[in-house]
């Protein structure tokens, strides 16, 4: 919610000694660049990339640097490269099934041939990433990197970024119902797990609550990377837990002819879903076209939806063919309707791109868990078959600028460039009539400037900026007005030391929010030290107008990593973050009921006591703080042959942690009180109120790949996480912590299909938060089988998925709503994808 060398003619014409001066001057200027130049005369690299047993490897990838410059060797495994300057240069190679290599090459007055690369076959899939600024790949990082692409992601993708990604180590789904999940990083997410589209953020309202769903879809996207842990040199505060980076070619830098489709149909809640990528190009004019539809009804369950019994009337839908159809089997206010498509174009360059792309976006979603069975209103028109209740209407339009130019003359070597504005509305929806709306209109800019190999290291300047105009408007808009600003500057460097790469990373940041004058409920007995007044929230309180000063931050984040390769397979990855997040203005100036959580929020701007019957809720007296997080990550990879693993384990100490605490108390139309009888909490809305403190989060993750034989591989992998809040010596609980997860894959390759089993085990969460309940043990089997049909087009694929196989019952413990809203009961999907 919170809210980117052209050479000029020397007049040679000399008419005054002046003049003449001038230009020897000039002449011996440039003479001098050019031989301080880290290139002069082209020159050409050629080699040929082979496996241990000297057979060549085909379509094997081989970049140069930093630079654009990357070709793919062809059937004999040759590689070649012309026109490449003088200078230091560090090739990366990559194939599928193999490890990467990084060979250092200097170019001098003569050609270089018969280089001899070799990789070493691996079972670990290794890809690289885009998230990063610097080259790197899943193996290369410090910190430990999830990526989904190509099968793997189309096999895995769901409704939601969250349920796609719920099932990667340490990644866990903050399930509000099928219709707005967003991905949990050990632990953290909303406003401190950054989600970004090409490396931009997404500019939606999705970090504000969890009914708020993630402005991206990925059916279109080609690859998604999770980095778990601080990514605050990249991406600034908000990314202090983490940054999910969608990845598509919206902005399109090939003219290669390529379309790729899908359609498929989910029996659990009649699920349809069509997406559709084009790209193509005429010259040096590439062209770019996607677009997706889905729309799907209440999902089927396993059991009752609400834990006490009592989820459904059934007397009340008597005679509604549809709800008797349905009745305690399906989950009512859980169907949704999406669509959207991109369009994108890119000049290409010799040495680079410039191109845009504009996209829209419409979701419309029931929020579970909001029936109103006695209320009949009049609706909005919407596409969804929903008569009462509280449904959501999302959209948001999308412009991004993308540019990138390398240099050849020059210290820098290359100039990257992003931009991105989105336009966003949700509206929440109760009983046909509009509740809240939330509009974003966000703005970021990017430049990287990299420069070439200065005595060993590789690196790259950070300008940064971001601005958010956020709004609530409405009789329950929760948050004032609010415009957030941010400048940062960041500095990355990186150098190889032998076998140890050592990574280094500096940023600061300066932050500002504005919050707009806010009516509120007072009374004049109190003077706050940040506003007005204060009073008891009765039904006979007067509002008073509030106006917050402006509140400045200014992060500051550091971070070393190193990573050892001590022996050919194997390596060590070691992290250390110092890192700093500023407040968001929701979690701030919050004060109102949200109808999407059912919660009445409270921002840390403000004090909340109680005095016998009667809640006080104050301006606070002391200001709010940055978080200051210290991260400490270990990684131990092994990559070569055919038994692999990644290990993991963390330590985060969050000092001044911003949570929502349960007061135990709850707001109702009249008056508010304390601890309410049963009949009193069902009218009334839980208070939760934003408070500071110090956490601390542990964890270990872990995942071990065993290639049986040619067709079967194996995987294990589990993954813990523990966080409790320190507080005077004595310790209590984060809310909705996922639990402990062991699992197991099987996959089975043949020529013409592949098969896949999966088993996931979610232990009961105990470690639970002070009114927060215990969550019950589940295992989950999955399945999926793959039918690849030659000669229809590049490739084409039948496939199935069947999901809960074993129809169990299972609750969300990471979830707002998972005492009405378990997952979906068995269900099983068909679709076809291809490409040509």
């Amino acid at each position: 919610m919170s809210f980117f060398v052209s050479q000029k003619s020397i007049n040679t014409r000399v008419k005054s000694p002046v003049k003449k001066i001038v230009h020897a001057s000039v002449i011996s200027t440039l003479g001098t660049l050019l031989c301080f130049s880290h290139v002069s005369l082209a020159q050409s690299l050629s080699g040929v990339v082979l496996n241990k047993q000297g057979q060549p490897i085909h379509n094997a990838m081989v970049a140069l640097g930093n630079s654009s410059q990357q070709v793919r060797s062809n059937k004999q495994g040759i590689f070649n490269f012309t026109d490449i300057k003088q200078g230091n240069f560090e090739l990366h190679i990559s194939a599928k099934n193999y490890s990467h290599s990084n060979q250092q090459v200097i170019v001098g007055e003569s050609n270089i041939s018969g280089l001899n690369i070799v990789l070493s076959a691996s079972v670990m899939e290794i890809i690289d990433v885009h998230a990063t600024p610097l080259h790197t790949s899943s193996i290369e990082s410090a910190l430990p990197i999830n990526v989904l692409s190509a099968d793997e992601l189309k096999m895995k993708q769901a409704s939601t970024l969250g349920e796609t990604l719920k099932n990667e180590v340490g990644v866990h789904s903050s399930y509000y119902g099928p219709v707005a999940s967003t991905p949990i990083i050990r632990g953290l997410n909303g406003p401190r797990v950054l989600i970004t589209q090409n490396g931009l953020d997404v500019g939606d309202a999705s970090r504000i609550g969890p009914d708020h769903a993630v402005a991206t879809e990925t059916s279109t996207a080609t690859q998604i990377e999770v980095l778990r842990g601080p990514a605050t040199l990249f991406y600034g505060s908000g990314a202090i837990g983490g940054v999910v980076n969608v990845v598509d070619d919206r902005v399109p830098t090939s003219t290669d002819d390529q379309v790729d489709y899908l359609l498929q149909y989910n029996d659990v809640s009649n699920e349809k879903q069509a997406a559709i990528n084009i790209q193509t190009g005429i010259d040096n004019i590439a062209f770019h076209l996607d677009g997706f539809w889905r729309d799907s009804k209440d999902y089927k369950l396993a059991g009752e939806a609400d834990s006490h019994g009592e989820g459904h009337d059934e007397e009340h839908h008597a005679g509604d063919a549809e709800h008797e159809e349905h009745g305690k089997n399906r989950l009512e206010n859980s169907a949704s309707t999406a669509s959207g498509a991109t369009f994108g174009s890119s000049y290409l360059l010799d040495n680079g791109f410039i191109g845009f792309s504009y996209g829209f976006m419409n979701r419309e979603y029931g929020i579970p868990g909001h029936s109103h069975g006695e209320e009949h209103a009049p609706h909005l028109t919407t596409s969804l078959d929903v008569d009462e209740g509280v449904y959501a209407k999302m959209q948001q339009d999308r412009w991004q600028v993308l540019g990138e130019y390398n240099f050849e003359q020059s210290f820098i070597s290359k100039v990257g460039t992003k931009f991105s504005y989105s336009d966003y509305q949700h509206q929440e929806i109760e009983s046909g009539l509009v509740g809240t709306t939330f509009t974003n209109k966000s703005t970021e800019a990017r430049v990287d400037l990299f420069h070439h190999d200065f005595s060993g290291w590789q690196g790259a300047w950070t300008l940064h900026y971001k601005s958010s105009d956020f709004k609530a408007m409405g009789e329950e808009a929760f948050s004032p007005p609010a415009k957030s600003e941010m400048f940062a500057a960041a500095w990355l460097e990186e150098k190889h030391f032998g076998p140890v790469l050592l990574q280094l990373g500096a940023r600061i940041e300066q932050v500002t929010i504005d919050a707009d004058d806010s009516l509120i409920g007072f009374e004049d007995s109190h003077q706050g030290q940040h506003g007005s007044h204060s009073e008891p929230l009765g039904h006979d309180h007067h509002e008073t107008l509030i106006s917050f000063e402006q509140q400045s931050f200014t992060p500051i984040s550091a971070s070393a990593g190193l990573v050892w390769d001590y022996q050919p397979g194997y390596n060590l990855g070691l992290s250390v973050a110092f890192s700093q997040r500023a407040a968001t203005s929701g979690e701030l100036f919050s004060f109102g009921p949200h109808i999407g959580t059912n919660t009445f929020e409270v921002g840390a701007m403000f004090d909340v006591h109680q005095h016998g019957d009667e809640i006080h809720i104050e301006l606070a007296e002391q200001g709010p703080s940055v978080e200051t997080s210290l991260n400490l990550d270990v990684t131990l990879r092994k990559f070569k042959g055919d038994f692999g693993y990644v290990v993991s384990a963390f330590y985060n100490r969050i000092d001044d942690y911003y949570y929502q605490q349960d007061t135990g108390l709850f707001f109702v139309v009249d008056h508010a009180h304390g601890h309410a009888d049963e009949h009193e909490n069902e009218a009334g809305l839980p208070i939760l109120v934003y408070q500071q403190a110090d956490v601390e989060m542990y964890g270990a993750e872990a995942e071990f790949v065993y290639q049986v034989s040619s067709a079967v591989k194996t995987s294990l992998f589990a993954d813990y996480i523990r966080a409790k809040l320190i507080d005077n010596n004595e310790d209590g609980n984060l809310p909705r912590i996922p639990p402990m997860r062991i699992g197991a894959i099987v996959n089975y390759q043949a020529d013409s299909f592949d098969s896949e089993l999966s088993l996931s085990h979610y232990f009961e969460q105990k470690d639970i938060a002070e009114l927060e309940t215990t969550t019950d043990s589940y295992t989950m089997v999955d399945a999926h089988l793959n039918y690849y049909i030659a000669g229809v087009g590049d490739d084409l694929t039948l496939y199935m998925k069947g999901q809960n196989l074993t129809n169990v019952h299972a609750r969300v413990h990471s979830s707002f709503l998972k005492e009405v809203a378990p997952l979906p009961g068995r269900n099983f999907s068909v679709g076809i994808r291809g490409s040509f």
